[in-house]
């Protein structure tokens, strides 16, 4: 008869084993669909910058304005719209980008939101940041496009009141700007009482002497690493497969070893 916490042992490397291959495969098949996100993301960006440049316009189809095409606007600066977003580093130095949106048509008052660029934060006591001023007058601004400003995760959304939340109504009084973690296009739509089109331009450096920074941040699109992790987990997987099967095979062996040999006479 088998003793007890030999069997008690053997049930229970038997379980753990096989929790362990469940898991491995699942970490396994998670960076597998994490590998063919960035296979996505990559073919977006090449198909979008294999487009045509792009004209924005208040009659542009909205269905042409797809993520990553290179396209051009006409129009004026609002700068009394304009946004800080907080949180925004560059090699490694925190700072903002600013966001201003470019007055397409006045009688419609559509535009288009704007990134203009990156500028470092200042040293906490010496005041606001100093933001470049637009030139003034019809100003032509070539870009990327994006669906949407990119997003950071916000602290404040844990628990607590939101500290950096766009306010209702643009501008502010006192003409201060504000500074927000996120801005939805169609939160900012609301408060600035614009008619802006569904989609961010990121504008390229077209030697601006403004002190602006546009060097935007890319996507990670290394689908290859995602595969190889995967393969790493699943061959761990295999190899805790391999001493579940080996317990197991054991268990049986000394089961067999330990049965009567039959009734004796």
């Amino acid at each position: 008869m088998a003793r007890p916490h030999s069997t008690r042992y053997t049930v229970a490397a038997l379980l753990l084993l096989g929790i362990a291959v469940v898991i491995l495969v699942s970490l396994g098949q998670w960076q597998l669909r994490r590998s063919d996100e960035r296979r996505a993301i990559l073919a977006a960006i090449e198909a979008g910058r294999k487009q045509a440049p792009l004209m924005l316009t208040p009659a542009t189809p909205s269905d042409s304005m797809t993520p990553w095409r290179v396209a051009q606007a006409s129009g004026a600066w609002l700068p009394q719209f304009s946004v800080l977003l907080d949180n925004r580093n560059h090699d490694g130095r925190p700072g903002y980008w600013l966001a201003t949106p470019l007055l397409l048509d006045a009688s419609s008052r559509q535009a288009v939101l704007v990134l203009r660029g990156w500028l470092p934060r200042v040293i906490q006591g010496q005041g606001e940041p100093k933001l470049p001023a637009p030139p003034e007058g019809m100003q032509v601004v070539t870009g990327e496009l994006s669906d949407r400003v990119p997003r950071m995760f916000e602290l404040w959304s844990l628990g607590g009141q939101d500290q950096s939340a766009l306010p209702k109504t643009l501008p502010v009084a006192g003409g201060a700007v504000p500074q927000v973690q996120n801005l939805p296009i169609a939160e900012y739509a609301r408060a600035t009482g614009l008619n802006l089109l569904p989609v961010v331009l990121s504008q390229a450096d077209q030697g601006a002497n403004d002190g602006l920074v546009r060097d935007w941040p890319q996507p990670s699109v290394d689908f290859q690493k995602n595969t190889s992790y995967a393969v790493q987990w699943f061959a761990f997987g295999l190899i805790a497969a391999i001493a579940w099967l080996v317990v197991l095979g054991g268990a049986i062996r000394r089961m067999r070893q330990r049965a009567p040999d039959g009734p004796q006479a």
